[in-house]
């Protein structure tokens, strides 16, 4: 069956998102380090890890990864934060309460909204991968959904030498999850941490 890899950039302190998410924060006040300092700002150094989440095949993510953390009713100007090329050049299926229509992109990616749940996203983007992986992107409440239902055989944190202090937990209401460690590579500005389900 097609592996499921999680990745998400997360504080010392355990958060994914810094608080006062918003249109012009969508990583919350000070969550941008999370993500801006080791994969763009040192990419070179970090180039491995950067290179194997662009590999999926399929990618997963919430309703805010894709558009402003606002919610409601899609704005069928927004496409997305990354503009017309996005990183991603497979198709990706993004969690919603409100329908869309498809949405092309430049270089091979395809926007899929999925509004009936996780384990129909999952399927898709399975169906998609083929003998490839699937990437949940995000945000935290994604990766804890997929995480709560076992649906994660493998789980990547990019570990950011940041206190963020509020914001939105990983691990919040996982009491009992176990995760088994299977690697640790360092570099100056985050630390990558590889986890299977135990």
């Amino acid at each position: 069956m097609t592996r499921v890899t999680a990745d998400l950039g997360i504080s010392l302190d355990g958060f994914a998102a810094g608080p006062d998410q918003s249109h012009d924060n969508p990583l919350g006040v000070g969550g941008d380090h999370l993500l801006d300092d080791w994969m763009f700002g040192a990419a070179d150094e970090n180039a491995a890890e950067i290179e194997a989440i662009l590999a999926r095949k399929a990618f997963i993510m919430g309703r805010n990864m894709f558009g402003p953390p606002e919610g409601g009713e899609w704005d069928p100007e927004w496409h997305g934060w990354w503009g017309e090329d996005p990183p991603y050049h497979a198709p990706v299926f993004v969690l919603t309460h409100h329908e869309r229509d498809d949405l092309p992109m430049d270089g091979g990616t395809t926007f899929h909204f999925v509004t009936d749940g996780i384990e129909a996203a999952l399927d898709s983007a399975r169906e998609a991968a083929g003998d490839g992986e699937v990437g949940i992107m995000g945000g935290a409440t994604t990766v804890r959904q997929y995480l709560a239902a076992g649906l994660i055989d493998k789980l990547r944190l990019h570990l950011v030498p940041l206190v963020l202090g509020a914001g939105e937990r990983l691990f919040d209401d996982l009491a009992g999850l176990k995760l088994e460690p299977v690697g640790a590579r360092r570099t100056p500005l985050v630390t990558h941490l590889t986890y299977r389900r135990a």
